[in-house]
């Protein structure tokens, strides 16, 4: 019988890619949870959940995501300062048009680890507002939702 063992990815072995996807029309929660899957690596073989194995994600068009059902009136992002009293709230319709990119941002640092490797990850994250970014350099392969 021949002997498997499991390899374990390290750091150093290592290659991250780059990958762009048009949020145009996609709901949050999906863009999200498929951008955060790719910051983490699960769509590799070699995905370790100790080791950052995932790619760069740049995101276009975020001012045009979409939230299914009545959420775009409903939904409400909370901000609090430590002082009694400062607790603010927001309409996701008023969130959406004063910062499209921290939208998309707080959604996937949501679906990502709570520790340093998860903000590690969450630096790969590279999102615009419209259609343009700077990033043609790196040639960017399309990602399918």
């Amino acid at each position: 019988m021949k002997n498997q063992q499991t390899s374990s990815a390290r750091k150093e072995n290592v290659t991250q890619g780059w990958w762009i996807i048009s949020a145009r029309g996609i709901p949050l929660g999906r863009l999200a949870a498929r951008v955060a899957s790719v910051l983490r690596g699960k769509h590799k073989p070699s995905y370790t959940p100790h080791v950052d194995t995932g790619d760069f994600v740049i995101v276009t068009d975020a001012s045009e995501v979409v939230l299914t059902g009545d959420k775009l009136r409903q939904k409400i992002y909370y901000r609090a300062s430590t002082r009694p009293g400062h607790l603010k709230e927001q309409q996701y319709v008023h969130f959406l048009a004063e910062a499209p990119t921290k939208v998309i941002i707080k959604a996937v640092k949501g679906m990502l680890p709570h520790n340093a490797l998860g903000r590690k990850m969450l630096k790969k994250l590279k999102v615009y507002a419209g259609s343009e970014h700077r990033h043609e350099a790196q040639e960017p392969k399309a990602l399918s939702m």
